[in-house]
């Protein structure tokens, strides 16, 4: 049974803002800031970034509307590449954002076990505690129906983007008592050297919005709500992103921002006293609490796409007629999590071997663009076109080569890492391929 279609453009704008705006933002500034040397190297760092994640969403924007189907990130590698490229990428991508979504679970937990725990009781245990908590409360809103967690997702994606501009609009009321430290200069060589490695953490920050095509059967207008839910998102992530920004180096002086653990804590003590930690507590939590609940809706989706190409069994793509959830799916999903809260202790773990590969996956599903318009050629097709086609794609996928390379360049193991899980997919699907086949044809190896 298809996945009927019931996400307005609204409903999907939200889930846009929190694929993107999970816990990054709270955490990574002052490490670009360490990263770039200079204030000037910091910001064009930010605007590059936003620049070129306005070009993965133009990107993405056509490929959502061009196949607007469950799992649609999935959905572009089988529809344009061979199926075990597929699965291989996408192999990758779940075990990675799985580990993902329990690494930010455990930061949102670190932050917020202070106030809801008493400091005797405040150790690894506690934390993992919470963030399981966290995990099945929103696994059982989003069993309960789509709607149920889009309703969710919208409430949390609203109160994110209030309490961020709060924090924003704070700087016009004060003044910047930070020590004033002498003027930094870099080389050109240097400069260009800084940005490259800053672009990895922003772009992990930026990072997201491009799944939100997995969701393109569940989506009312497709066609059009997904190309605008996309652009309006990351437009709104852009702003919300270089005014905090501003707002950091502004309040706390950008020499001392630099590689502070919690900018974010820093700046709510500076503009609330005393209460200050306490609310940032509370705006990242919330913030973990959209991340979060964007990956019980998108996962499953995911799974669906692949047991209808038969590469996962059917029971992943079953759908639940009055609620339309994927029972099994997203139960798996939630089991897959909670496995990997055994094997995650921090945020930062994640970011090495994250980045490499999804800036890889990234590009290779941006590349689809070319191949769906070359198959679409002469056909009625009426939806969202980009302009400038293609020099925006082919920027965009040249950025995050350069990305990988970054990556590769500065934590080589974080990068074999990600390389070993892709290439473990190959023979994984092979072996589940064999074990899905009906018996007439198991002797039949091609795919």
């Amino acid at each position: 049974m298809a996945i009927q279609s019931k996400l307005v453009r609204f409903d999907l704008t939200m889930i846009v803002v929190s694929f993107v705006i999970g816990i990054g933002i709270f955490k990574t500034p002052s490490i670009i800031a360490a990263k770039a040397g200079t204030e000037t190297v910091f910001y064009a760092a930010w605007i590059v970034g936003g620049i070129i994640s306005v070009f993965g969403a133009l990107t993405f924007a056509e490929i959502g509307a061009r196949l607007p189907v469950a799992g649609g990130f999935y959905k572009i590698f089988s529809h344009c590449y061979n199926p075990v490229v597929a699965f291989m990428f996408n192999w990758a991508l779940v075990i990675i954002y799985s580990g993902g979504a329990v690494a930010v679970a455990l930061a949102g937990a670190e932050y917020i076990k202070p106030v809801l725990v008493p400091a005797g009781l405040q150790d690894v245990v506690s934390k993992k505690m919470i963030a399981f908590a966290v995990i099945t409360i929103l696994f059982i809103l989003n069993y309960l129906g789509i709607k149920m967690g889009s309703r969710v997702q919208n409430l949390l994606s609203s109160i994110k983007i209030l309490m961020i501009l709060v924090f924003c609009l704070a700087i016009f009321g004060a003044h910047n008592n930070t020590a004033i430290v002498p003027h930094q200069t870099q080389s050109t060589t240097d400069a260009l050297k800084a940005l490259g490695v800053c672009l990895i953490s922003i772009f992990f920050t930026f990072g997201g919005y491009q799944m939100t095509i997995n969701l393109g059967a569940d989506v009312k207008d497709p066609q059009r709500n997904i190309p605008r839910a996309i652009i309006t998102g990351i437009t709104i992530i852009c702003a919300l992103y270089l005014m905090i920004n501003i707002a950091y180096c502004q309040a706390l002086g950008f020499e001392n921002f630099k590689g502070m653990e919690l900018p974010a804590a820093e700046l709510a003590k500076k503009f609330f006293g005393n209460a200050g930690f306490k609310i940032t507590s509370v705006v990242i939590f919330i913030s973990v609490l959209g991340f979060l609940n964007t990956s019980f809706i998108s996962n499953p989706r995911v799974y669906h796409a692949m047991a209808e190409d038969k590469i996962l069994p059917p029971l992943f793509k079953q759908v639940n007629a009055r609620t339309q959830t994927q029972e099994f799916a997203i139960s798996f999903f939630y089991g897959l999590t909670l496995l990997s809260l055994f094997f995650f202790e921090a945020f930062e773990q994640i970011v090495n071997y994250v980045t490499f590969i999804d800036c890889l996956t990234i590009a290779f599903a941006a590349g689809t663009i070319f191949i769906l318009r070359k198959k679409m050629a002469g056909t009625s097709y009426s939806g969202f076109r980009m302009r400038f086609f293609p020099m925006i794609p082919l920027l965009f996928m040249a950025v995050l080569i350069v990305v990988c390379a970054s990556v590769f360049i500065a934590d080589r193991d974080a990068a074999l890492i990600g390389i070993g899980i892709f290439i473990a997919g190959f023979p994984l699907y092979h072996l589940i391929l064999f074990f899905t086949k009906p018996p007439a044809l198991k002797g039949d190896h091609n795919p």
